[in-house]
């Protein structure tokens, strides 16, 4: 048989172009078992200062054992499914599209509750990848425990491992939160998982209900608290201590309603303004609302608005202020609104009860959140000024070693977080997963390597 012998060059080759082949056919990156692992906490409604009127022991340490800031801006709307999908893609919410808790159709009419949203699959999957996703393409495995959007697939795939709360779920049981804490300990030492992110409904159900001022509203931050020091506790005795980072945060924060206000925000009362010129609403879900005005009414709907209450801003979509990053969706209707604080939107009828909202302008300090961070890759005993939600997705992919999707946060903001050995800033650019180029750099890498070889063989 003739030919070429067969050389130790030939060979590289044609491994090199094997490795390209897959590597260019959408295959995930080798895992990097060097990385450490990211647990990331949000506790629904934690407003920035709820630790400043009661005894929290755990959280204080953990602001001394590693990084607290003063407190972290939300994304608006200051709601809880928009906010947690903010985290983990890193966009603002006209930019990621979960627009509110509700799934709502304009067309159909439907409008479905929070839960039910929940595993509404094209609700979430709408172009925007969270991290859960980024990081298994990237060779990771990801754990998403009761968080929103952490149960629906996205471009087919689905989160490694993940638990979706109930219709009924008690969000107050503390000893189910300690089981619910074993079992994410159980996933990263049993089951090889790298990143999980873990939610509790707390305090935010109970400052809805009693208000944020209320001792019940302390009890629960109390709660809370104790949670965190069994959480801690976990870590080091699963023997994460020295390689898990622990993240601390929430969605928004949480103020009182003026339930007795003699100026409450009425559609039903408002003057010249009658639903039959509307054919979709979305109104009674606190201090922020939607309305698509039937065929030729948009003009006539918003003169009867604009100026139809004192504590009701009332915007045609693309007047709405650009700085909020909110109006720029094609999910949001023709008008939308918010209502000042403490003040929410009555429709139809006045049925709203709750002691406690949120919602409300992401400048509120009242809607301002927490943010905390401790483990390996943080300094000790820092403060840091605060920040915009946005920016910690490009923070999470950085500790765990992924090249992140495009987003709008910026990793330089919260870099000053980390020891120096972890604040190296990653060989792509912020905000980009691909290079100019559009390739990643792992099959730029191989094509160098080729064409070098080819030059040798």
């Amino acid at each position: 048989m003739s030919g070429k012998p067969i050389t130790r060059r030939s060979v590289l080759l044609a491994l090199a172009l094997a490795t390209l082949l897959a590597a260019g056919a959408g295959a995930p990156l080798g895992k990097k078992g060097s990385q450490n692992k990211l647990l990331l906490v949000s506790f629904d409604g934690f407003r920035w200062n709820y630790d400043q009127d009661t005894q929290t022991p755990n959280l204080d340490a953990m602001a001394l054992d590693g990084v607290k800031a003063r407190y972290m801006t939300p994304a608006f709307v200051t709601l809880t499914s928009p906010c947690h999908f903010t985290l983990v893609t890193g966009k603002y919410i006209e930019n990621h599209g979960v627009v509110h808790n509700m799934y709502y159709n304009t067309t159909s009419k439907v409008k479905l509750p929070y839960h039910a949203t929940l595993g509404i699959q094209r609700w979430w999957d709408n172009g925007s990848i969270p991290i859960w996703i980024t990081a298994q393409r990237q060779g990771l495995k990801t754990g998403s425990f009761f968080y929103p959007g952490g149960n629906v697939t996205y471009q087919g795939t689905a989160v490694t491992m993940s638990r979706k709360e109930g219709v009924l779920h008690n969000y107050k049981n503390e000893t189910q939160w300690r089981a619910d804490i074993d079992t994410v300990m159980k996933w990263f030492t049993e089951d090889g998982l790298d990143l999980v992110t873990l939610y509790f409904g707390e305090p935010d159900s109970t400052g809805h209900k009693y208000g944020p001022e209320s001792q019940q509203r302390k009890e629960m931050v109390m709660q809370v608290d104790r949670t965190v020091g069994y959480l801690r506790e976990s870590i080091s005795r699963s023997g994460l201590e020295g390689s898990l980072n622990l993240i601390i945060t929430s969605d928004h924060g949480m103020t009182t309603v003026k339930k007795q206000a003699p100026d409450l925000v009425e559609f039903h009362k408002f003057p010249n303004f009658t639903f039959k010129d509307i054919e979709f609403e979305l109104l009674d879900y606190g201090p922020n609302g939607m309305l698509l005005p039937k065929e030729g009414m948009l003009d006539k709907v918003y003169e009867v608005l604009k100026d139809a209450h004192p504590k009701l801003h009332v915007y045609k979509k693309e007047s709405f202020p650009t700085s909020l990053h909110y109006a720029n969706n094609p999910r949001i209707t023709p008008l939308l609104m918010y209502s000042d604080p403490g003040y929410v939107i009555h429709g139809r009828l006045s049925v709203q009860f709750n002691k406690g909202e949120h919602g409300f302008h992401n400048d509120v300090m009242d809607m301002k959140t927490i943010f905390r961070a401790v483990g390996p890759s943080f300094k000790t005993g820092l403060e840091v000024e605060p920040f915009e939600s946005i920016h910690v997705y490009e923070l999470m992919c950085h500790l765990l070693g992924i090249v992140p999707e495009a987003n709008d946060g910026l990793l330089s903001t919260l870099l000053p977080m980390l020891q120096e050995t972890n604040s190296r800033p990653p060989s792509t650019p912020s905000g980009s997963a691909l290079l100019p180029s559009g390739q990643h750099p792992l099959v730029t890498g191989l094509l160098v390597a080729v064409i070098l070889l080819v030059k040798v063989a």
